[in-house]
C-alpha cells in the first residue's frame, strides 16, 4: 500500500458516523445521513427536552450544513501543492459528511490532491466513493470536473464522454460550461496538440466557454478556459491573443 493510499485508510478507519450541525427543512439541530434507511436523523432541543425525528431523503426540502473547522485550511494546501498532507483530513470530512452538503465539494479537492501526486486510481476510487451513492455527481456539482480529471488520466474515456454527454443537458450552466472545457482538453490528450487539434479546442470548446458563458456562477470556468485558450494561442504563435487572454483571466 503506498503512502497516499495508507493515510486514506487510516482515516476512513477512525471516522464513525456522527452527528453534525446544521438545519433541515428550517429545523436547527444535529444531523446524521442514515445510509441503510436512506434518511436523516435530527435530534434538536425542544423546551427542556432533546427531540429526534427521521426525515426521508424525497422529504427533504432544505439542508444546510455548517462547514468543517478544518475545511478552508485543507483546500487551501491542496491550492498551493501541498495536497499530499491534506488527504487525510480531506477523506475524513468526505466520510463524516456523508450526504450532508459538505461532501462533495471536500471529495473534489481530495481528487484533486491525488492527482497532484499523479494517482489516478485513488483520485478515481475517490470519487466513485461519492458517486456509488449519489449518480448526478457524476455530471454535476462540484466533484464532477475533477472526477473528469481522473477518468481522463486513467483512459477511461466512453465513461468520461458519457459524462460529458449528461453534463451538457444538466440543466446547470456550470456543469455544461465545464464539459465544454474537458471536451477540449479530451481532444488535445486525444489527438495530440499539432495546430490544426489546438485550432480545434480553442475554438470548439475554450472560446465557447470564454464568449458564452460570462454569468457569475460560470466564472472559475471561464477562467479556466482563458487560460487553456491562453496556451493554445502560445502553440499557434498567436502571441498578441495569447496575453490579451491571459490578461482577462482572473486568478483561480
Amino acid at each position: 500500500m503506498n503512502k497516499f493510499a495508507a493515510v486514506a485508510t487510516a482515516a476512513l478507519a477512525a471516522s464513525a458516523a456522527v452527528a453534525v450541525p446544521g438545519t433541515i427543512n428550517q429545523k436547527r439541530g444535529d444531523i446524521t445521513w442514515q445510509r441503510g434507511s436512506k434518511t436523516y436523523a435530527l435530534s434538536y432541543k425542544q423546551g427542556n427536552m432533546t427531540a429526534q425525528q427521521e426525515i426521508p431523503l424525497n422529504s427533504v426540502q432544505s439542508l444546510d450544513v455548517d462547514k468543517p473547522a478544518n475545511y478552508d485550511k485543507l483546500v487551501a494546501m491542496v491550492d498551493g501543492g501541498q495536497g499530499a498532507g491534506a488527504i487525510a483530513g480531506l477523506t475524513q470530512i468526505v466520510q463524516t459528511y456523508r450526504m450532508l452538503v459538505w461532501d462533495k465539494p471536500a471529495a473534489r479537492y481530495l481528487v484533486e490532491a491525488y492527482i497532484s501526486a499523479n494517482n489516478y486510481q485513488k483520485a478515481y476510487d475517490a470519487a466513485q466513493s461519492i458517486i456509488s451513492e449519489d449518480k448526478a455527481a457524476a455530471f454535476t456539482g462540484p466533484l464532477a470536473p475533477a472526477y473528469w480529471k481522473a477518468l481522463l488520466g486513467l483512459g477511461k474515456n466512453v465513461q468520461l464522454e458519457n459524462c460529458l454527454n449528461k453534463a451538457a443537458t444538466s440543466g446547470d450552466r456550470a456543469s455544461s460550461a465545464a464539459a465544454l472545457v474537458m471536451r477540449g482538453d479530451l481532444l488535445l490528450a486525444t489527438k495530440g496538440d499539432g495546430q490544426d487539434i489546438c485550432r480545434k479546442a480553442l475554438i470548439d470548446s475554450y472560446l465557447r466557454v470564454v464568449l458564452m458563458y460570462t454569468d457569475e456562477p460560470c466564472r472559475s470556468v471561464r477562467s479556466e478556459a482563458m487560460i487553456k485558450a491562453a496556451d493554445c494561442f502560445h502553440k499557434l504563435s498567436m502571441i498578441s491573443r495569447e496575453e490579451k487572454m491571459r490578461a482577462q483571466a482572473t486568478p483561480l
